[in-house]
């Protein structure tokens, strides 16, 4: 029997998962992050989903990206402390999420393993993204 190896991890902690589009590769990054992240991992892709049924997804520059017909909202990506959301139009979404990028539209938030994440909260956001206009990259 042949055995599936594992994504290689990048220097950071991110999984190293090939360019594809849809939920499958989406999915496999998830499978892929490593320890407590792979939970928070499932959890923002069933907030996303649950938010905007109609989400677009993919896998780009070993990063899951959601959006929509006119471009991406938001994406993930694994770092060795932290699960980083990244909102490409945060600057509008209100309450901002709380950590700036040097591109002036978009903002982060951080996850960490001891976190109580706000669900509610990330909902909410996800809501707000998914009507402003996408961005395409």
């Amino acid at each position: 029997m042949i055995e599936k190896s594992q994504p290689k991890l990048l220097s950071s902690g991110n999984p190293q998962i090939p360019l594809g589009h849809g939920n499958e590769p989406v999915q496999a990054y998830i499978a892929a992050m490593p320890g407590w992240k792979s939970g928070i991992g499932r959890r923002v892709d069933r907030i996303v989903e649950d938010v905007f049924p109609a989400v677009r997804k993919a896998v780009k520059w070993n990063t899951p990206l959601y959006g929509k017909e006119d471009g991406w909202f938001c994406s993930m990506y694994c770092y060795k402390k932290y699960v980083q959301l990244a909102f490409m139009r945060g600057s509008a979404l209100m309450p901002v999420p709380p950590v700036a990028s040097k591109q002036a539209n978009v903002r982060y938030f951080n996850i960490y393993e001891d976190d109580i994440l706000d669900e509610a909260q990330l909902a909410d956001w996800v809501k707000q993204a998914a009507a402003l206009p996408g961005h395409n990259f």
